[in-house]
């Protein structure tokens, strides 16, 4: 019998299941939608998909860079158990691969997701817990890109300058974002509103301060939070006493990501 697109797409709708695997059991049961939907239920893809509503807290970052792009994912697991085994991380690698080859200057989590609908809840009825691939990112580099994992798969960082080539330097770049966590490039990067706001904040810890001063206090305060908030203004990893823009003065820093598992999203 031929299985139609309509049938594929009823079956997909009465069940959750994925395109390709509700074509597969159709045409199991030729055509036969009861049996198709027992044929999925013995093959577990039904069990995957209730599991979608189980919390995900655990997971794996994962960077490539190749071929002129730089990509970033993030899949996440229910358990520290299932991160750890082979297959989990085998299939972070398949899927941050995956990533490289889609054409785009920014997030793809939802192609990506799309085009690993099958794999993924294949993956689940196999490991038997929920899964999510819950953030992806694919840059187009003008410059070099380095990148750098800690924690096993805990944070994700991913940098790309310009005027840089030292592959130390790159590192010990990439380990200093990971561990200072930075919000911005530069002050450059930061709105007049968020500014303008800090300083209110500021403002309103002086309140009986002398007005005469209250203004270098509040300039005081807002220096020292660039210096929490901008890469180039926090004390370098290698030396407290300097900046990363004083210590390499020609490399421009064009963009970073900093990923957490299971980080709260802006």
């Amino acid at each position: 019998m031929k299985i139609t697109a309509e049938m594929v797409k009823h079956l997909r709708d009465k069940t959750g299941a994925g395109m390709m695997e509700c074509k597969r059991a159709l045409e199991g049961a030729n055509g036969d939608a009861e049996v198709a939907i027992d044929n999925l239920r013995k093959s577990g893809i039904l069990k995957a998909e209730k599991k979608a509503s189980r919390a995900t807290k655990e997971g794996k970052i994962a960077t490539v860079i190749a071929d002129g792009k730089a990509a970033m994912v993030e899949i996440l697991c229910e358990t520290d158990f299932v991160c750890k085994t082979d297959k989990f991380q085998d299939f972070v690698k398949s899927v941050s691969e995956k990533a490289l080859t889609i054409e785009a200057d920014g997030s793809i989590s939802e192609e990506l997701n799309e085009q690993e609908k099958e794999n993924l809840t294949g993956m689940i009825a196999i490991i038997g817990e929920n899964m999510q691939i819950r953030r992806a990112i694919n840059w187009k580099l003008t410059g070099k890109a380095g990148s750098y994992i800690h924690g096993g798969g805990r944070i994700g960082v991913m940098v790309e300058v310009e005027n840089l080539d030292d592959e130390a330097v790159f590192s010990d770049l990439c380990m200093h974002i990971a561990a200072f966590n930075p919000t911005y490039v530069s002050e450059d990067g930061i709105s007049e509103d968020i500014v303008k706001h800090e300083r209110e904040i500021a403002a309103a810890q002086l309140e009986g301060k002398p007005a005469n001063i209250i203004e270098k206090i509040i300039d005081g305060k807002i220096s020292k939070w660039f210096s929490e908030v901008c890469l180039l203004n926090q004390p370098w990893i290698r030396d407290d006493k300097s900046t990363f823009k004083k210590q390499f003065p020609n490399a421009k820093i064009k963009r970073f990501l900093r990923w957490e598992v299971g980080e709260e999203l802006a």
